[in-house]
């Protein structure tokens, strides 16, 4: 089959044209992204007779959602400490002394399966030289307690997928969105789960360190994520994809949609932050125009991905 002489330059000026666009991208999409399954040990410390281990996905904790398995092993029965109220803090400690947390499971709950206890932290920085961060963990065992801490390192996250971002809602309050799945989308309807916490503001001032009181948030209740996916880049011109579903609260506390990806690439998930009465707490909606050769416009509360 033969086609006219101008329809290949045609052709051939088109696909230089998007190769142009795109040279800024394309390091980034050859990037891989590696999904972890494996529990494996972060750090380890030994407090009299007993021995505690923090585990995480890969052993390394990263910026953003973690989930976090506490075990307490008894060094002089060499059993398990089972069914304890353990309780799990993150302080971030900063290069002026100021202390912070994040968002955090603080009552482990006892998976008596595998004789572990489960959380989760979202952590909003990476371990440098200006931030440290450290580890609170109380146990009981028995009518005896113990209360242990040590330093843990927060590693950047290089997968985009798993983003968060942090701002202050027109309700002054402090939000936090933590992307928790997929780790390694494909292109198709993938599910779209993500974490909402709010810092609980303190109502009185600090007593004794580390009083809970002053690192508190809760999970977000009964609110709406409105999502509205794009691709940001000039040669894309911001377009959408169909099918995509806003994120729910479901029965994990965790919220769930669907993102539909058409191809890989640069995604930029636009989201807006509706309360239990469909009040708007951030974000904004985004233009429907297809705008090639022109970056895409974005809502005021976003999170970058790429796969």
């Amino acid at each position: 089959m033969k086609f006219p002489k101008f329809l290949v330059i045609a052709m051939c000026i088109v696909v230089a044209s998007c190769t142009i666009e795109k040279t800024d991208y394309e390091a980034e999409i050859a990037t891989e992204t590696t999904e972890y399954f494996e529990f494996e040990e972060v750090s380890n410390l030994i407090s009299g007779e007993y021995a505690v281990s923090i585990e995480a996905l890969n052993g390394t904790l990263y910026k953003g959602y973690n989930e976090i398995r506490v075990k307490i092993f008894n060094t002089q029965t060499a059993e398990r400490l089972e069914n304890s109220e353990v309780t799990f803090l993150p302080i971030l400690t900063d290069a002026n002394g100021n202390k912070s947390s994040c968002p955090h499971l603080y009552n482990l709950d006892y998976v008596a399966t595998e004789d572990y206890y489960l959380g989760y932290a979202v952590f909003t920085s990476e371990s440098d030289t200006t931030v440290s961060w450290q580890a609170y963990i109380d146990f009981k065992d028995g009518s005896q307690s113990f209360a242990i801490n040590q330093p843990i390192t927060i590693e950047e996250q290089t997968n985009m997928n798993l983003n968060m971002t942090a701002f202050t809602g027109n309700d002054d309050e402090q939000y936090i969105i933590a992307l928790v799945s997929p780790q390694s989308p494909g292109v198709s309807e993938n599910d779209l789960v993500a974490g909402i916490y709010k810092y609980n503001k303190p109502e009185e001032p600090a007593g004794t360190f580390p009083d809970l009181s002053q690192y508190s948030y809760s999970i977000v209740q009964d609110y709406t994520l409105v999502l509205d996916p794009r691709m940001p880049e000039p040669s894309m011109g911001n377009h959408s994809s169909p099918n995509n579903q806003d994120l729910t609260q479901q029965s994990d506390s965790l919220y769930h949609g669907v993102v539909n990806y058409t191809m890989t690439g640069n995604w930029t998930l636009n989201f807006i932050l509706q309360n239990e009465n469909g009040k708007i707490i951030k974000g904004t909606l985004v233009p429907t125009d297809f705008t090639p050769g022109i970056e895409g416009v974005k809502s005021e509360l976003f999170i970058d991905i790429l796969f």
